[in-house]
């Protein structure tokens, strides 16, 4: 990639000097300048910590469309390798916030952030009680573990999922449990050694260095570590004068001039800012990575209902239950009733898409009967919580010993990022029959996400089954494009979704009327909002 002119911005000309108010993380913010200069601050975009990064950052006006998620071609395999951007400079520069913004500007789908702070090395006990004495550098590259970064940031651009470790700042050590990502279009990687090392900056396709005065570097760092960190004041102080400053100047400072763009004054460069991520439109312009999105949230208008769909007959009892349920004066334990009567008739219509065999049993006669046999080894359940639930009961009624699997997928009401909360999946499930369950699907968002985790686990597409209650066109286009081989299965397909996602006509939030709940804020469908499907 031939790298762009840096951007030459205006350095601020410092701030005020750290007072006897220095001694609480709230004095310490009223010596942060404001953050950008004439426009609305912007809203923030991801809803966890540097070291607990997002798993996909998506924008509700783009992720909901007809078209195959961008690391699939027609063949649903990757096509394009995603676009990664290193983004460096000094602690507490502004990295994590200049990288939410880009992403908030970007308005692309399927938008990663990894921190480098999650890849700390695993200390020894004699590191552990230097670290405890503020005693061990944390701000030299021996510190992290490159290999496994190199690793983590290959497999990503190559439209796979990972396992990012969960540093704890306060204990200096990694958390038994480790995050899983997954594949994406644009991948942001930011930490202090971003590009401290060649093999890394070889997967970069495009690096930002951002310059921060060093008084506001201090200034946040202290309030960072204080609150979040509980540190004392004046350890920070000493591993500041100690490590982070000389590291600054010997191994962060000098990456600089491998920058294709360096902003001045971090966040509160809104035009440098815009500057990059019109460059990063451009590229994926060139890969091909950015499509119309308004030509294919409408492409399913143009286009038959897949094959792949199979829809329960609207016979007057379906139709008549689907009455019940979808009137909004039906009492709760009648909506409960038909609805798992609904659930019954659409377990026992998907099971006959299972594949059986020809086998002879024996009569209490003694009599030759020629039948079918279930031909698969197992068959497994995952349910989407929490409205897919609601359907295990049914799913057990009918197939006797039938396993039971969970995935929670909800969306940050704020950021509109589907985050992978919740994950519990039987082992060796790779070689059953998986009925995906979910009560209503309307863009197919958590759905398709659904899918990766199970294709994740080694599970054949084509033994995937999804099942709903309701469905929009939209969703089926989306999760049947995506993935061609995935059998989609559902009582009822409703034509529209509205602005808020919600099907239309519709059912409602089916959670808050079989749960009893309080409806979530803004009206929306938490299964087709915070869950997105």
């Amino acid at each position: 990639m031939s790298s762009p002119p840096a951007y030459p911005g205006i350095r601020i000309s410092g701030c005020r000097a750290l007072g006897a108010e220095g001694s609480s993380a709230e004095a310490l913010d009223r010596l942060l300048p404001p953050v950008g200069t004439g426009r609305a601050p912007r809203k923030r975009t991801t809803s966890q910590c540097k070291s607990e990064p997002p798993l996909l950052r998506t924008s509700k006006r783009t992720i909901y469309t007809a078209g195959r998620p961008p690391w699939y071609n027609e063949h649903g395999a990757q096509s394009k390798e995603a676009f990664a951007i290193g983004l460096g400079g000094g602690s507490a520069s502004g990295k994590t916030t200049v990288a939410r913004m880009i992403i908030e500007a970007l308005d692309v789908p399927w938008v990663v952030l990894l921190s480098m702070d999650s890849f700390y090395k695993v200390l020894t006990q004699q590191q552990q009680e230097q670290a405890a004495l503020n005693n061990y550098n944390f701000d030299h590259p021996d510190a992290f573990d490159f290999d496994l970064i190199v690793a983590t940031l290959q497999k990503l651009k190559q439209g796979k999922s990972v396992k990012v470790p969960v540093y704890d700042f306060t204990t200096h050590s990694r958390k038994k449990d480790w995050k899983t990502l997954y594949g994406a279009n644009v991948i942001i990687f930011e930490g202090i050694m971003a590009f401290a090392d060649k093999t890394l900056l070889e997967l970069l396709d495009m690096k930002i260095f951002v310059d921060t005065d060093s008084d506001i570097r201090l200034v946040r760092r202290l309030r960072r570590d204080i609150s979040e960190r509980g540190r004392d004041i004046a350890g920070v102080i000493k591993q500041y004068n100690k490590f982070v400053k000389p590291a600054f100047e010997q191994y962060i400072q000098p990456t600089m001039r491998l920058a294709d763009i360096v902003v001045p004054r971090g966040s509160g460069n809104t035009v440098a800012i815009d500057l990059i991520v019109q460059h990063v439109h451009s590229q994926l312009e060139e890969r091909k990575l950015r499509w119309d999105m308004a030509a294919l949230a409408s492409a399913h208008q143009c286009h038959p209902l897949p094959r792949t769909l199979s829809v329960l007959k609207s016979t007057p009892q379906v139709r008549g239950m689907h009455t019940i349920i979808r009137d909004k004066e039906t009492s709760r334990d009648e909506f409960i009733f038909y609805s798992k009567r609904l659930m019954r008739l659409l377990i026992e219509h998907a099971l006959s898409f299972l594949p059986f065999q020809d086998c002879v049993v024996q009569t209490p006669q003694e009599q030759d009967y020629a039948g079918k046999c279930y031909a698969g080894k197992q068959i497994t359940g995952v349910s989407i919580l929490r409205a897919g639930e609601t359907m295990e009961p049914a799913l057990r009624a009918v197939c006797k010993d039938v396993r039971i699997g969970t995935i929670l997928i909800q969306t940050n009401q704020l950021t509109g990022e589907p985050e992978l909360h919740y994950l519990r999946l039987p082992k060796d499930i790779s070689d059953d029959h998986v009925i995906l369950m979910d009560c209503t699907v309307s863009t197919g968002a958590a759905a398709m996400m659904a899918v990766r985790v199970l294709l994740d686990h080694d599970v054949p597409e084509d033994k995937i089954f999804l099942l709903s209650l309701l469905m929009a066109e939209m969703g089926v286009h989306s999760v049947a494009y995506a993935f061609p081989r995935v059998r989609i299965i559902t009582t009822a397909v409703d034509k529209r979704v509205n602005d808020l996602f919600r099907i239309i006509p519709g059912i409602g939030n089916f959670g808050d009327r079989y749960f009893g709940t309080d409806a979530v804020p803004d009206g929306s469908d938490e299964e087709e909002v915070a869950s997105t499907t």
